[in-house]
């Protein structure tokens, strides 16, 4: 029996895969402790880490501290070398040149979101560590959630404050290792400020907690899954249907409104830091009306930022499954309309076809009037 021969890269595949190898060997690693809310004990299981890699025989060093601990910090902090930061125009900056020459394997750094002084040569502390991973150094740094660019605004509308401080997400998705979630429970982080006896309050507390816990869990995925891609396609190998990333598809139609489905599809993407594609399968005979109607759908579509496509083909479910599955795909979003007739009888069977052979995929049906 004939088999097929096994995928091979291509040359490029293959320099790419080496050229990866090569990076990874001479940059050092950043792992990161993300908090979804103040107190949740970054610091604490940051500088444990440390304390069991030396003890290990890894040689750790401190070289960027916060202005006070609790007891239990300041005792791990006493079994660690730490190396004096600088001081700048009445603020403390790490020494990025002392850490060089002192070449340690692993370099902490409790708060990764501070601004340098403008008289530093880095602006962004953020640009300090991608100087020591460059220098073949490893990192290993805290964060809070809300200082991560593009997601200010989302933390903003659910604690009601707002970071000054910004570390751009392209920076985490291409330099972070390993990102570890500080998930303690929501009753430590509450007991600040909350009233034990107004149960209102700690509710509404806990539900924010919550909130933030997920995009603190969202971000971590989305870090994964541009590394697993990365991965997957140095080594030749497709990745469209890898990956833990959400895809959102939004099916186009011009027989209704479509812009509550599009603006789910939007704000599904963004919440899950996924992807937001719509499409339209072309027909060989549309109305005026309906050519008008389609033309703002998709000009919609393209206002809130989706990758728009027109299929062809004559088995629109087939259309669509193809795209989907080529795209990895994830929900696909498709409008159910009441109008009578045949286009009814038709598009209701398509619905029924995507349900049926969607393996894998969320198929979302929102009902519209005619």
């Amino acid at each position: 029996m004939a088999t097929d021969p096994p995928h091979r890269p291509s040359p490029e595949q293959l320099l790419a895969g080496i050229e990866l190898e090569e990076l990874r060997k001479r940059r050092g690693r950043l792992k990161v402790f993300l908090g979804y809310a103040a107190g949740v004990g970054k610091s604490f299981q940051m500088l444990d880490e440390a304390r069991r890699r030396s003890e290990r025989g890894e040689d750790v060093v401190v070289c960027a501290l916060q202005p006070e601990y609790p007891a239990e910090v300041q005792s791990l902090l006493q079994k660690l070398e730490i190396i004096s930061a600088l001081k700048t125009e009445g603020a403390e900056t790490i020494d990025v040149p002392a850490v060089i020459r002192r070449h340690p394997q692993v370099a902490l750094i409790d708060g990764l979101a501070y601004d340098n002084p403008r008289s530093s040569p880095n602006c962004h502390r953020w640009q300090d560590v991608e100087q020591l991973l460059d220098a073949g150094i490893s990192v290993i740094a805290s964060l809070n959630l809300q200082y991560l660019e593009k997601l200010q605004d989302e933390v903003e509308r659910i604690t009601g404050k707002r970071a000054s401080c910004t570390i751009p997400r392209g920076f985490l998705d291409r330099s972070a290792d390993e990102i570890v979630v500080v998930d303690a429970p929501a009753i430590d982080s509450l007991s600040r400020g909350v009233s034990g006896v107004d149960s209102a309050a700690r509710l509404a507390a806990e539900h924010k907690l919550s909130r933030l816990r997920e995009l603190a869990l969202l971000v971590a995925a989305s870090v994964i899954d541009r590394q697993l891609e990365t991965y997957l396609r140095s080594h030749g190998m497709d990745s469209s249907s890898w990956g833990v990333q959400e895809r959102i598809l939004v099916c186009v139609t011009p027989r209704s409104s479509a812009a509550p489905m599009l603006e789910s599809g939007r704000r599904n993407a963004d919440r899950f830091q996924g992807k937001f594609y719509a499409i339209y399968v072309h027909q060989p005979v549309i109305s005026h009306e309906d050519r008008a109607i389609l033309e703002q759908n998709l000009s919609y579509a393209r206002q809130l930022g989706a990758d728009v496509e027109t299929l062809t083909g004559l088995d629109a479910a087939e259309a669509i499954l193809d795209f989907a599955r080529a795209k990895g795909i994830t929900q696909i979003f498709v409008g159910h309309s009441t109008p009578e007739g045949a286009w009814r009888r038709l598009w209701s069977n398509l619905i029924e076809r995507l349900i049926r052979s969607a393996e894998g995929i969320d198929v979302v049906v929102y009902p519209h009037q005619p």
